[in-house]
């Protein structure tokens, strides 16, 4: 029997929520997923956390005692990449999808997939006359040009499963306390400088960013959005 597969991705727009819960949502999401179970992209923003992905040596959290006196909790993560930060001001978008779907052979190759990702990030950075470009080698987006060129603006970090299913996703920074960033390596890069778009001079409310690179990865994904939900997703919704 052939298995018609859904091709929209629904948006969620979660608000702020802490990191842990909404890690064991995205787990329990892929566990229970089918192969009729819905795409989704999950809009949210977190509270200040650190996290760490499958590589990270905590030898990059570089300020220890900042940390703890600003109680900000340390993650560990089945992710791929190092540690990075996620706080207030900066878009997450949680993509929970199988490369399988729709996609010639079946599959979505990984490398494809984070090409897709930046790319979709560089997009949304041109409409604010901002340059992004990517690095060989080290996931995320730089600033291209300028003072701060070579400086990051936007981290990935993604697992993908050996079903092609994912979860995990993209940060881009917009109105942030970057502060922390300053008390990492971020991404494992001793002296990296990492920027928002606030200080590189774009002001631009949070849901506005966030609406924009939603719809951006729906188009380079190939997939339509579906009507957006607010709150808790159900596990494995179809």
């Amino acid at each position: 029997m052939t298995t018609t597969r859904t091709e929209t991705a629904l948006i969620r727009e979660l608000g702020r929520v802490d990191y842990e819960p909404t890690f064991a949502a995205m787990r329990a999401f892929t566990d229970a997923r089918t192969t009729d179970t819905r795409d989704e992209l999950w809009i949210v923003e977190h509270p200040p956390v650190f996290t760490l992905g499958l590589a990270a040596d905590r030898g990059h959290l570089l300020a220890g005692a900042a940390i703890e006196e600003n109680a900000i909790p340390v993650v560990q993560t089945d992710r791929g990449g190092e540690v990075t930060f996620h706080g207030p001001g900066q878009v997450v978008i949680y993509l929970l999808m199988d490369l399988r779907r729709n996609k010639p052979g079946g599959k979505l190759y990984a490398r494809q997939f984070v090409h897709k990702i930046e790319q979709a990030i560089i997009n949304v950075l041109a409409a604010y006359n901002l340059a992004g470009e990517r690095i060989d080698g080290a996931p995320g987006i730089y600033i291209a040009g300028g003072p701060d060129k070579g400086a990051k603006i936007a981290a990935l970090g993604l697992k993908v499963r050996g079903n092609g299913c994912t979860y995990h996703g993209v940060s881009l920074n917009v109105a942030m306390d970057l502060a922390p960033f300053s008390w990492i390596n971020p991404c494992g890069y001793s002296g990296l400088k990492t920027v928002d778009m606030r200080s590189m001079g774009v002001v631009a409310p949070l849901a506005e960013v966030q609406r924009a690179l939603a719809h951006e990865l729906t188009v380079l994904l190939d997939v339509s959005e579906a009507n957006s939900a607010a709150g808790a997703p159900q596990a494995a919704d179809a």
